[in-house]
């Protein structure tokens, strides 16, 4: 069963992505389309054509490797001027990959036709490069909602799910109790699994966390405690005692000194835990996680060779990868596949999932506005250079030719090259160290 619930999790995770992509590519074509550009393919899918239909001059398909998608717009880039040598100053492996560029662009070139990419405006070209991207932000921002507001999370309830019949530091690292192990203060006192603690110390609780405070915060020191049991409350007297637990940072690591020795800080303890249950959070903590999220996504992104090449180090030497580090689809879809296998409630699953899908399209949003080609920033980037020129020309008295981004075709190559290697370390790094969250 845990088998067939991990196989669900990876095709979930699968259409998902498929289904992300897809809206990236609407998100260019609706624009086109609304701007008057012609556009010959809309494409899941790279290589040979397993599907397609004609629909007016579009034709929509699927491709047999889907690893993205992409739409064909008439005239992406000027023709060539008549005249150059492409491959004049460029090696021949470069000269001839520019001269197929501009062979596939004058194909989608009709004479006397103007519902070209490269004529519209420069902030229309922008608009149609960027409506990937946005389009993947808005599905993560409504992702989000689904999983925070819709589902819920996961929170610590007032309810005791279990009581500890002792305490064990946790700089002992064990869990089973010994004859000189103290009792544990909530056993002592006597709450039982399923009482709800209403207050401590005088204190109205509304969440486990609160209560938690308030007995780490004193120990030592007798405390009432208030809880309702079947229905009847009762005050019993919890007296914490001291124990020591392992300082965690903001993400919950745990902090270690120069020596690399884990920290620990002396709490009270009473030896309690809590039933946990789907919470929704109001609508916007949604939005407000994705907008978040963005940001650690783009600074890992300002960061990527580095984190690339640690996940190989980690590779090579098999050392616990960074939970927070770059993923490939296979490591993703492990994720989606462990998520769905775990043994807790159904919703806390889907939810899981839903969350990991938000976040693959905050990385596909991130990602697409690198400033390079062929990513989506690459284009914006030549829209306005492109801009810039015409501006600068205007100024001056002249008519500015547009900017040939076909001459960028080598350093297109560079960066495919590089993203397939950085991909191809990923890969191998999800296969035989796999990311451990579970």
């Amino acid at each position: 069963m845990t088998a067939i619930a991990f196989l669900i999790g990876v095709i979930v995770l699968v259409i998902g992505l498929a289904v992300s992509i897809a809206l990236h590519e609407i998100g260019h074509l609706l624009p086109a389309k609304l701007f008057g550009v012609r556009v010959g393919q809309y494409m899941i899918g790279f290589g040979p054509t397993l599907w397609s239909k004609r629909i007016g001059e579009t034709e929509y398909g699927f491709k047999a490797l889907p690893l993205g998608g992409f739409i064909s717009m008439a005239g992406m880039y000027p023709p060539a001027p008549e005249g150059e040598e492409p491959g004049r100053k460029r090696s021949r492996f470069f000269a001839t990959m520019v001269q197929d560029a501009r062979d596939a662009n004058a194909e989608t070139l009709i004479a006397a036709d103007d519902r070209v990419f490269y004529k519209l405006p420069v902030y229309k070209r922008i608009i149609v490069m960027l409506g990937g991207p946005v389009m993947n932000l808005l599905l993560a921002f409504l992702l989000s909602a689904i999983a925070v507001s819709g589902i819920g999370v996961a929170t610590a309830t007032t309810t005791v799910a279990s009581v500890s019949q002792c305490v064990i530091p946790a700089s002992e690292g064990r869990t089973d109790c010994t004859a000189s192990d103290p009792t544990a203060p909530a056993a002592a006192a006597g709450i039982l699994p399923g009482d709800v603690i209403v207050s401590v110390d005088g204190t109205a609780v509304s969440t486990f966390a609160e209560a938690a405070a308030i007995i780490q915060d004193a120990p030592g020191r007798p405390l009432p405690v208030v809880i309702d049991r079947d229905g009847s409350r009762q005050t019993v007297t919890v007296t914490p005692q001291s124990t020591d637990r392992a300082v965690t940072d903001a993400q919950g690591r745990p902090v270690t000194d120069a020596s690399g020795a884990t920290e620990y800080e002396t709490v009270g303890f009473a030896g309690l835990r809590a039933q946990e249950a789907l919470v929704p959070q109001p609508i916007w903590a949604g939005p407000e996680a994705t907008v978040q999220q963005v940001g650690a996504v783009a600074q890992i992104m300002t960061q990527l060779p580095v984190r690339i090449y640690e996940t190989a180090a980690d590779l090579v030497t098999g050392q616990p990868r960074d939970p927070n580090g770059p993923l490939s689809v296979v490591g993703a879809g492990r994720l989606a596949g462990e998520f769905a296998a775990v043994d807790a409630p159904i919703l806390t699953r889907v939810g899981s999932i839903i969350g990991l899908l938000a976040a693959l399209n905050i990385a596909l949003f991130v990602f697409n506005l690198i400033p390079l080609l062929p990513l989506d920033g690459g284009h914006v980037v030549v829209a306005l250079w492109d801009g810039f020129k015409r501006w600068f020309a205007r100024i001056r008295g002249r008519v500015a030719a547009p900017v040939d981004a076909t001459k960028l075709v080598p350093v297109t190559f560079v960066v495919v090259v590089l993203l397939v290697g950085m991909g191809g370390v990923l890969f191998l790094a999800d296969i035989f160290n796999p990311v451990q969250l579970l």
